[in-house]
């Protein structure tokens, strides 16, 4: 047998679902991990201090820069803060529309996750079947922002407009000819709604074809079991939140135990874990997407029932309808005021907290009574998750760190703001 030596190793920056900027100082006894070592700071954009530069609600499209997988999610708890802080009350239908979009964030970051995790471990294929559904979100995101991406769809006091009466249709093309764009447009003759419908419908059939493919396969599990196991008492200790607490058999979610938006309105289940390790936290975010398909269907039945406005009318926080602007002196105002000054946020702090697809995702804001933050603290799920990387990684194979990391499930905009 050939000598065993120690290895001081550089794992990174390439990591694909690390923004390309997640660097591992790994020190090796052979091929065993003995020490994990994350550096931060490739990235560093400076957001919490470019956003003490800008209105209150040009920071909006910021938070869908953090978490660049989570978009609306990140924007959700964003609002809520400043809506703390306004004492604003945000219309019923726009609390639907932003626990529907909340949902249809958390199944586009679970669906990426379980793709690119199944790439890191070795299983090619799983990223076509997911993509696959990832679209159809994709272009739900594009009909109620115009993006497909980074949508600043949430505003303080509401949602940006009301859901599409119509989808956008596929044209013929050099690269789609009438048959093909007859096929895709099938679904897309009726609403947003409609869409969403068909796609709920279909979803759970796509979910067991995952299911088929990685949950009882020998090799998926030979490199999930038993890898990167965290007690629950160690990872409440850590800050573990989400999935990674939930995996670790700790029955604990926001959207239950501190509801917000219209989750004490919907029913949904708290899948949770017994083993803790690499392979429950799989099966946990497996199992949130079918309650995530569900809580969908719950907010498309009462939304299709009860129209009403999706802005608050406190034209303060809120521009005026454009009609009205046009024809009424005080509304022309209150338009100027807010697009030149901005909301002019009430002296005070607050935090808050949504159940973002990585964890608790948080905004601490603190408003000196100006149109612009005077601080604002984000508390980013992955940052406490990579912290626990020594850990997770002692005692383990080289191999095993790509493993823990796609587990994790972190994006480094939100680590590294």
């Amino acid at each position: 047998m050939g000598e065993i030596r120690n290895h001081t190793l550089n794992f990174g920056p390439q990591h694909p679902a690390a923004h390309g900027v997640l660097r591992l100082v790994l020190e090796m006894d052979g091929e065993v991990i003995e020490r994990a070592d994350p550096h931060i700071g490739l990235l560093h954009r400076g957001t919490e201090k470019l956003i003490e530069t800008r209105s209150w609600a040009q920071s909006v499209p910021y938070m869908d820069r953090l978490d660049y997988v989570s978009m609306m999610c990140n924007e959700h708890a964003y609002c809520l803060a400043v809506e703390k802080l306004l004492g604003v009350e945000v219309p019923e239908r726009a609390r639907y529309i932003r626990t529907m979009m909340d949902e249809v964030t958390r199944l586009l970051n679970h669906l990426l996750w379980v793709g690119c995790h199944g790439l890191d471990v070795g299983a090619m294929t799983m990223t076509l079947y997911t993509f696959r559904e990832r679209e159809d979100l994709m272009d739900v995101y594009e009909a109620v922002s115009g993006a497909r991406m980074h949508a600043a769809y949430y505003r303080p006091g509401g949602v940006c407009r009301d859901l599409p009466d119509r989808m956008p249709q596929y044209e013929v093309s050099p690269w789609k000819n009438a048959a093909q764009v007859k096929r895709f447009n099938e679904n897309r003759q009726g609403s947003l709604l409609d869409f969403l419908e068909d796609f709920t419908e279909r979803f759970p059939k796509h979910h067991a074809e995952y299911h088929t493919l990685l949950t009882d396969n020998r090799i998926w599990k030979q490199r999930l079991v038993n890898i990167g196991v965290v007690s629950p008492e160690r990872a409440k200790q850590l800050g573990f939140t989400g999935a990674m607490l939930r995996g670790s058999g700790v029955e604990w979610d926001l959207r239950k135990k501190q509801p917000y938006a219209a989750y004490d309105k919907v029913e949904f289940d708290i899948p949770v874990g017994a083993a803790g390790d690499c392979y429950d936290r799989y099966l946990v975010r497996m199992e949130e997407m079918l309650q995530s398909n569900r809580i969908i269907r719950q907010c498309i039945d009462w939304l299709r029932v009860h129209p009403g406005p999706v802005m608050s009318d406190n034209h303060k926080v809120t521009p005026p309808p454009k009609a009205e602007m046009k024809s009424n002196m005080e509304s022309l105002i209150h338009h100027f005021k807010l697009f030149s000054e901005g909301i002019h946020v009430p002296e005070g702090e607050a935090y808050a907290a949504i159940e973002h697809p990585k964890g608790e995702f948080g905004i601490y804001a603190i408003s000196d009574g100006a149109n612009k933050p005077y601080r604002v603290k984000i508390r980013a799920p992955g940052f406490a998750h990579l912290a626990a990387m020594d850990e997770m990684a002692r005692g383990h194979m080289l191999a095993d760190v790509v493993t823990i990391i796609g587990s994790q499930d972190i994006v480094f905009g939100e680590i590294d703001r």
